[in-house]
C-alpha cells in the first residue's frame, strides 16, 4: 500500500515504510492530533512523537515490544494529553526543547537543544530549535542516507502556513525566520513533512508560498 498521511481519529494508522525506518501515523483525541511511532528497522527500538491522546490507541499502536523514548514537540497540552500513561506502561525516556519542558507535567528525562541528536536503534533525529508556536518547540529531522529527509514539525508547519502565532506579531516574525531558515534553509523539496495536526506536505509544495504568507502575517 502507498503511503498517503491520511488518517482518522478511530482509523488505522498509515506507515511509510523506508529503508531504514518505520513510520506509523495515527490521529488521536478532539483536537485531531497526530502522533508517530517510529521504528528502526536494523534493531526494532521504537520511539513515540506526541503521546497526544488516547493512551489505549497508541500503547496498541506500540504492541508488545515498547517503546524506548517519547518526544514531546511542545507543551501544548494536545500533544502531551497521553503522556503520564504512555512513560508509566513502557518506562519510556522522555525528551522535549529545553525551553518548553516546565510547560509539560511530566518530568523531561533529555532537555533538547537546537541540533542535538535523538536516536532510535541506529536511526538518528536532529533537533531543530523553532521559536514562536512556543518558546521551546522543536522539529525532527531525519535525514534518509537512502533518499530525503523527512521532518516532524509538530505544530510549527502545516500544508498552507506555520503554525497559530497568536496575533503577535514578533512571535510570528521569529517562527517564520526559524521554519525558513533551519528547515526551508537547509533542506531539499523532497523533503516529507509530518505535521502535528492534519494532512502530510513537502517543502516543494509549500516553499513557493513564503512570501505570501510573510505578507499576510500567519
Amino acid at each position: 500500500m502507498t503511503y498517503s498521511g491520511d488518517v482518522k481519529v478511530g482509523g488505522p494508522a498509515d506507515v511509510h515504510e523506508l529503508t531504514d525506518l518505520m513510520i506509523s501515523k495515527v490521529a488521536v483525541g478532539p483536537m485531531n492530533n497526530n502522533s508517530y511511532l517510529l521504528r528502526c528497522r536494523a534493531t526494532d527500538e521504537q520511539l513515540l512523537i506526541d503521546a497526544a491522546a488516547e493512551p489505549h490507541t497508541l500503547l496498541g499502536l506500540i504492541g508488545d515490544s515498547g517503546i524506548a523514548s517519547v518526544i514531546t514537540t511542545h507543551r501544548h497540552q494536545d500533544h502531551w494529553g497521553a503522556l503520564r500513561e504512555v512513560v508509566d506502561a513502557t518506562g519510556a525516556r522522555t525528551y522535549a526543547g529545553a525551553y518548553d519542558a516546565e510547560g509539560i507535567p511530566v518530568p523531561t528525562d533529555v532537555p533538547v537543544a537546537d541540533g542535538d541528536t535523538i536516536r532510535v536503534g541506529r536511526v538518528e533525529l536532529t533537533a531543530r530549535h523553532l521559536v514562536g508556536h512556543t518558546p521551546g518547540s522543536i522539529a525532527l529531522v531525519y535525514d534518509d542516507p537512502h533518499g530525503h529527509a523527512h521532518v516532524f514539525t509538530g505544530d510549527c508547519l502545516f500544508p498552507g502556513g506555520v503554525g497559530n502565532t497568536h496575533d503577535d506579531p514578533k512571535a510570528f516574525a521569529s517562527l517564520i525566520d526559524d521554519v525558513e531558515t533551519k528547515l526551508f534553509g537547509q533542506l531539499s523539496d523532497e523533503t516529507w513533512v509530518y505535521p502535528g495536526h492534519g494532512n502530510d506536505t513537502t517543502l516543494g509544495a509549500e516553499r513557493p508560498h513564503l512570501a505570501e504568507w510573510r505578507e499576510r502575517g500567519w
